[in-house]
């Protein structure tokens, strides 16, 4: 029954896999750099920069470590990464295929067009919660060696569960964009335009009066603002992600359905 899953997965395997290194790696690096962070010289050092360069980055006193892995380690490299790792997968899924033909030799066999783009989907979503299985551990394991003990395994997971669904909501933009339209460049243009406006919206354009009001739009803040490595799981945020996630997904798979393909 789950035959379109499994075969996705072992499809993709190899260059899930790398991302998944690569981006646990990436989290790793950070983290490990806390200790030479974590002294009074940086916090003197971060108190000399502009207050709308703090602002914009969200730059506070980095020798508390909730405030270094919120700025560093989960809040500049990793969400742009998984995010382009995200579209990357989410465009495939439907609208590769189709621009590249194969999609109505999928479609020969048999097995239902919203069972396809769901199970592939899924498959996506798996990969997305593996990263963020394995990122969490990786920086859990690495609490005591980097010395941020202060930072709890709760708040991490916190933070990980989110980037999880930040993820999924970009993978799932692309997925819908790309199967309600079939076309690769729209699904990735989409994606694109999403993330960086959201990341301008999340940064510099909190430093605009006028355009403040568009930060609460951003999955970045969704993601990130309400400090759920200070807080914890930020369930409203959280609940915006995945509803979003599942508003595109659905779209998507509704107009795929009722697509002629072979036009």
């Amino acid at each position: 029954m789950m035959r379109v899953f499994w075969k996705t997965v072992r499809d993709n395997r190899r260059g899930w896999i790398g991302w998944i290194v690569a981006l646990t790696a990436i989290a790793a690096m950070y983290a490990s750099f806390y200790p030479s962070i974590n002294k009074p010289a940086m916090a003197d050092a971060l108190n000399s920069f502009p207050q709308s360069l703090k602002e914009a980055f969200h730059l506070e006193d980095y020798t508390r470590p909730e405030n270094y892995f919120a700025a560093s380690v989960f809040g500049l490299l990793v969400p742009i990464l998984v995010a382009v790792f995200a579209i990357s997968a989410g465009v495939r899924a439907i609208a590769g295929d189709e621009e590249a033909g194969t999609l109505d030799l999928i479609q020969a066999q048999p097995v239902r067009r919203i069972s396809l783009a769901l199970q592939r989907l899924l498959a996506i979503v798996t990969a997305m919660a593996v990263l963020a299985g394995v990122m969490c551990l990786a920086v859990i394991a690495l609490r005591g060696p980097a010395g941020f003990t202060a930072l709890s395994p709760g708040r991490l997971f916190a933070i990980c569960l989110q980037l999880a669904l930040f993820g999924m909501l970009f993978a799932a933009l692309a997925y819908g964009v790309g199967a309600w339209t079939g076309r690769r460049v729209l699904a990735i243009a989409a994606g694109a335009a999403v993330a960086v406006l959201g990341y301008l919206a999340n940064t510099f354009f909190t430093q605009i009066h006028s355009l403040k009001w568009t930060e609460r739009l951003s999955p970045f803040d969704w993601y990130l603002g309400g400090e759920p490595l200070k807080h914890g799981v930020q369930w409203g945020h959280a609940g915006l992600l995945a509803g979003f996630a599942l508003l595109f997904a659905a779209a998507g798979t509704w107009r795929y359905n009722r697509r002629d393909i072979t036009v």
